[in-house]
This record gives C-alpha cells, sequence and structure tokens, in this order.
C-alpha cells in the first residue's frame, strides 16, 4: 500500500473570547456617583417645575363635591394664564374673612359678562345664554341663594365664581367674598395628581 502523505491542517483554532475584565470597587463607585448625579438633576428639575410652573393645592372643604373632594391633591400653575369661564381655579383673597385662605372654585363669568340665577330652578345664565353645567351639585338639606339681588355683572379685572356643591358653596354670591379681583388668582387647577386612582386632568366642560 502506498505510503499517504498527510497535509498538516493549517487551520487555525479560534481563541476563545477575551474574558470581561474584574470590575473593581472604583467601577461600582463611578456607577454611584454618576446615578446621584442622574437623581440630583431630576430633583433640581422638579423643585424649579413647582416653584415656577406647577405647584400643590390641596382640596379643603366640600364646596367642589361631587367633583373634587376634601384632601385631594391638585396639580396647579399660573404661568400665561387668563381665567375662563368654567376652568376650575384656586383663589386666595386675603380680606374675606372667615374665607382667607385658598378656596377652590369654579369660574363663572368673567369681566364684563353678566351673570342672572334662577335660584328656583338653578337656571343659569350667562350674558342671557342657559349654561348647561353638567358638574353642579344639589344637595337637598339646605337651600343657599345668595346676598346679591340678581343679574349681576362682572366688574374690570374681577371673575365670578362657585362652587359646583352650590348649597354648600361660599363664593361669589357671598357678601364676605363676592367678585374676586383676578390677581387673587393663584392658578388653574390642571390636574387631580393624589388619590392616585382618581388621577385626571381636567377639561374645561365649556369648551365641549
Amino acid at each position: 500500500m502506498d505510503n499517504e502523505t498527510r497535509t498538516p491542517d493549517t487551520q487555525t483554532e479560534t481563541p476563545d473570547e477575551t474574558p470581561k475584565e474584574k470590575r473593581t470597587l472604583r467601577d461600582y463607585l463611578g456607577d454611584i456617583y454618576e446615578l446621584l448625579e442622574m437623581l440630583g438633576v431630576v430633583s433640581a428639575t422638579i423643585m424649579i417645575m413647582f416653584a415656577f410652573v406647577f405647584r400643590l393645592n390641596i382640596v379643603d372643604g366640600h364646596s367642589m363635591d361631587v367633583t373634587l373632594a376634601h384632601g385631594e391633591y391638585l396639580g396647579v400653575s399660573d404661568l400665561f394664564y387668563e381665567p375662563t369661564p368654567g376652568d376650575i381655579v384656586i383663589v386666595h383673597k386675603i380680606n374675606a374673612d372667615p374665607y382667607d385662605n385658598p378656596i377652590v372654585k369654579r369660574v363663572i363669568a368673567t369681566e364684563g359678562q353678566t351673570v342672572d340665577i334662577d335660584f328656583s330652578t338653578w337656571t343659569l345664565r350667562v350674558d342671557g345664554e342657559v349654561i348647561d353645567e353638567p358638574y353642579r351639585y344639589l344637595s337637598d338639606d339646605v337651600l343657599l341663594t345668595s346676598d346679591w339681588t340678581f343679574p349681576v355683572t362682572v366688574g374690570e379685572n374681577e371673575i365670578f365664581v362657585m362652587g359646583d356643591n352650590r348649597n354648600h358653596s361660599a363664593d361669589s354670591r357671598t357678601e364676605e367674598i363676592g367678585m374676586i379681583d383676578e390677581r387673587c388668582v393663584i392658578g388653574k387647577a390642571y390636574v387631580r395628581i393624589f388619590p392616585m386612582n382618581k388621577f385626571e386632568v381636567f377639561e374645561n366642560p365649556r369648551n365641549d
């Protein structure tokens, strides 16, 4: 039998993958530093946002039942805001004793508009137009009307506000509060933040 000449195998074997470098304590400390830096930026952004854009307001009382409930947290802003009928706003009229703390109400009318209320049917008219109020709540235990004779016209740079819970709300119908100077408007409530299961971005029902 002829002797076979075997050609040596010249195929280069693939070397094993280079093992990953072992992480050092310095590497872990660097990761922690980057995480803390990121959290610092996020925290600063949130602080700036709440200082200049958004603020929190807690609903105090039941004048906005059932739209809002006592103790709920609202996200409020006055950035580029002009009061608009139908909006939920926070107002602070410091001379409205005993209602001189920030209160949550709904804008009914603004400067120059005329408000008329028929308390026998709770029909609201603004400039003669009947306003549909799906948010309005009327309890049967009491009837709260007004200290004023209607119709009334809203003064310059003022707004007329009412709570959605009409029979349990001190608002522009009462002598202590009356018309609200626009400078007393802290801002518009844009969102309910807490409780989380009731999170809601508010829409103006008058825009529907």
